[in-house]
């Protein structure tokens, strides 16, 4: 169940992973604020604050071992309850450069699939994303909520 990254055109990234749980688990974990902070920040401790609905904002702070911080906020644009989140994404220490993140959720063969697919403004922001380490990140993030998802059930 490891993480699949894909570079798709000029614009995209798109990630998929698997999850050994259950649809409604791993939705409640994206939707509720409670529940993000536990996981989204790799391990790391995260204040996290989350309006999920249309139009609602949300923010995230990342607390490094060392003292550093790193703020990220975004919109929540779309819902499709079980199925559907699309939000915006932006790091504060870039402001400007904004992406669209659509994330989908399908219960397949047992597992949940969930897949997103980032959408950036230029192939320079897409690249600059990439050239971040954000698969890395994003790896840590997805292990920290499969671990995580185990003290839901």
């Amino acid at each position: 169940m490891d993480l699949d990254v894909k570079v798709q055109g000029d614009l995209e990234i798109v990630l998929t992973r698997s999850f050994d749980a259950p649809l409604e688990l791993v939705w409640e974990a994206h939707t509720k604020a409670e529940h993000l902070k536990h996981w989204w920040a790799r391990g790391h401790e995260c204040d996290a604050e989350l309006d999920f609905r249309p139009g609602g904002k949300w923010r995230f702070v990342e607390h490094g071992p060392d003292g550093q911080e790193w703020a990220f906020r975004g919109e929540v644009r779309e819902i499709v309850p079980m199925e559907l989140i699309v939000q915006t994404f932006e790091w504060e220490g870039l402001p400007g450069h904004i992406s669209v993140e659509r994330l989908e959720f399908a219960f397949r063969d047992g597992l949940t699939v969930l897949t997103g697919t980032s959408t950036f403004a230029n192939r320079e922001d897409r690249d600059g994303m990439v050239a971040s380490g954000m698969e890395h990140g994003a790896r840590d993030s997805y292990r920290a909520l499969e671990n995580y998802l185990k003290t839901m059930a």
